[in-house]
């Protein structure tokens, strides 16, 4: 009877641990964005770390700033540390092939979000903004707001990064049905407020009867803006943003900014996490494809009071 007794107590110990749900790590994932300066990115890296953690993973965060080179140290930190997943914002479209080769070579398996890559085959999954709808939507929304007719300016974000192309394409692909609106000027800006506030004045300085600026993301819209206001021109000339950020929001329910066209990161950054935890159950992601876009939504002074949190907006 003894001797049975302590067969089950100790079978009741080796179980226990997979009784103990998301108290027990299931490993490290790590997870590398942008820059978290920048809240959109930042609210990729809070909402990825906390799906992780909700699913039992331990997870670290860190950030590449658009440096392949520290992108390439952090994924090999992450092998070193032996993640059992890594989720990343690419830092170069080109350039980040190499550093998610070496991951997989490593045996870990690369969940891409926000942007691509310019191979497949690779990461587990690249899940991203639809840029061209998005762009689309922003640019019907920036005709209504500017009217159709009168010169504009737009701002670029960051080349090595194909989103940057895809919304400025997006833009012209509506903006160049209208024959009597013409692009006199625009200006890489790199996604950066600081960037977009100097090329802005520079743009405005070259052409100052301007009717419209068109931004690819709402850091640089606002430092447009900031320097639209200096210049005492805002009144006149109409900015959109790209991004659906806090700023942003804040800058549309002020009258200073047309609209945005928010990016669903927080529903993204999710959906790669738990794809990742499908892979390393599973070895499959349970989606269809590597390559899967998530719509956009436009956020002007109409429906801005449903934006609930940052990036996400209620329905």
């Amino acid at each position: 009877m003894f001797k049975k007794g302590l067969r089950i107590v100790m079978t009741a110990v080796a179980v226990a641990p997979l009784l103990t749900g998301a108290a027990w790590a299931a490993g490290q994932m790590t997870i590398i964005v942008n820059d978290p300066a920048n809240p959109y990115w930042l609210t990729e890296g809070n909402i990825a770390k906390a799906t992780a953690e909700k699913l039992g993973y331990t997870a670290t965060v860190a950030a590449h700033k658009g440096d392949t080179n520290t992108e390439s140290n952090l994924i090999d930190t992450a092998i070193t540390n032996k993640s059992v997943a890594i989720i990343l914002d690419p830092a170069n479209a080109d350039g980040s092939v190499g550093a998610v080769k070496k991951a997989v070579a490593a045996g870990i398996p690369v969940v891409l979000v926000n942007a691509e890559i310019n191979q497949e085959g690779l990461a587990k999954a690249q899940l991203v903004s639809n840029n061209a709808q998005g762009a689309a939507l922003g640019a019907q929304q920036w005709v209504e707001s500017v009217g159709d007719k009168g010169k504009y300016a737009e701002l670029l974000g960051a080349p090595s990064d194909n989103n940057a192309a895809t919304r400025s394409n997006g833009y012209e692909t509506v903006l160049t049905q209208y024959p009597d609106l013409q692009k006199v000027a625009k200006e890489v800006a790199n996604w950066d407020r600081t960037q977009g506030h100097d090329k802005m004045q520079s743009m405005l300085q070259a052409n100052p009867d301007i009717v419209g600026v068109i931004s690819g993301n709402d850091e640089m819209a606002l430092g447009a803006i900031a320097a639209l206001k200096e210049a005492g021109k805002l009144a006149k000339i109409k900015v959109g943003g790209f991004d659906g950020s806090p700023d942003a929001v804040a800058a549309i329910k002020a009258g200073e900014l047309q609209y945005t066209v928010l990016q669903p990161v927080a529903t993204f950054s999710a959906e790669a996490v738990k794809q990742a935890d499908n892979v390393i159950k599973t070895g499959k992601t349970g989606a269809k494809s590597e390559k899967q876009l998530f719509d956009c939504i436009l956020i002007t002074k109409d429906n801005v009071d449903k934006y609930t949190a940052p990036f996400v907006l209620q329905q």
